[in-house]
């Protein structure tokens, strides 16, 4: 693996540590400006502000992201995980985030897909 998509890595594991600790400062430090987000049945979101504005809205107050696995190769990053809400029963979405990093290791875009069990 290179060092960017090494880098790459690492700040994607972040990403959900800063988001599950409400620590959205160091979660923009790892975003590009440009970044883009995209989630199943919604418009793309761009910018950091509004990514992350959409990320916190999409996540339980409480909740927390469990990655379960990690893949990446050519400044790609694909994570799977669960995002377990304490509040809601012990209630999991499990999601997958496809992430493109750019040449310096910033996240660039992130597209999700999930499953929520019935």
């Amino acid at each position: 693996m290179d060092l960017v998509t090494a880098a790459g890595v690492d700040h994607v594991r972040l990403v959900y540590d800063y988001l599950d600790a409400g620590d959205l400062d160091s979660c923009a430090s790892l975003l590009h400006d440009g970044v883009v987000f995209e989630l199943p049945g919604m418009p793309p979101v761009r910018g950091r502000t509004a990514v992350l504005r959409a990320r916190l809205g999409h996540t339980p107050p409480r909740g927390r992201h469990e990655i379960d696995r990690v893949v990446a190769q050519n400044r790609s990053v694909v994570a799977a995980g669960r995002c377990v809400d304490p509040d809601g029963g012990g209630r999991e979405l499990r999601f997958v985030d496809f992430f493109s990093i750019t040449d310096d290791g910033m996240v660039l875009a992130c597209t999700r897909y999930y499953h929520v069990a019935p």
